[in-house]
């Protein structure tokens, strides 16, 4: 019995170390951070390779947000605009995504658990290609996973969402 408790213990601490190790708290969490770089308050600023998106709050400082970004080939950068602004939207999958699962429907409404656009969503300019967005799926935060857009933890694009107004520049580095 001892024993058994004894490795019960060993291995919930091992568990609880490789977490520890593997996701820090500081990767789940939006704090405020220095960002130099000489960006003007309300810029939105995406560092892809960081998987991290910053709002500038003031001269060198910003918020920042873990988030999931485009996988290998489908990542961008360069800049855009928000051009509109949605709470729990539908979503129509672009022809690209369609090819690869036809099997799609046309449109997944607004609060369904397949919506992949989460509480909200910004569209960036540039073709209604990309947007930032929720996520239903949290375990993608962090990742190379998306077709291009900017997920995050739907808690974190409600916070951005009151913050970013239509018009927003939007930088998006690699």
């Amino acid at each position: 019995m001892k024993r058994s408790c004894l490795r019960i213990l060993f291995i919930g601490t091992f568990a609880f170390l490789c977490l520890v190790i593997l996701m820090p708290s500081s990767s789940r969490a939006r704090q405020i951070v220095h960002l130099s770089g000489g960006y003007s308050a309300g810029t939105i600023v995406v560092m892809t390779r960081q998987r991290r998106l910053y709002y500038v709050t003031g001269q060198d400082t910003a918020i920042q947000y873990p988030v999931g970004v485009g996988r290998l080939g489908m990542g961008w950068s360069g800049t855009a605009y928000i051009d509109g602004k949605f709470i729990k939207p539908a979503w129509s999958p672009p022809d690209m995504i369609r090819r690869e699962n036809p099997r799609i429907p046309t449109v997944i409404p607004s609060g369904s658990s397949a919506n992949p656009m989460g509480a909200a969503a910004m569209t960036l300019s540039g073709g209604g290609q990309y947007a930032i967005h929720g996520t239903n799926n949290p375990g993608s935060i962090g990742g190379f996973v998306s077709h291009g857009c900017i997920r995050m933890y739907n808690s974190d694009i409600l916070d951005l969402y009151e913050r970013a107004s239509l018009g927003t520049k939007v930088v998006v580095q690699p």
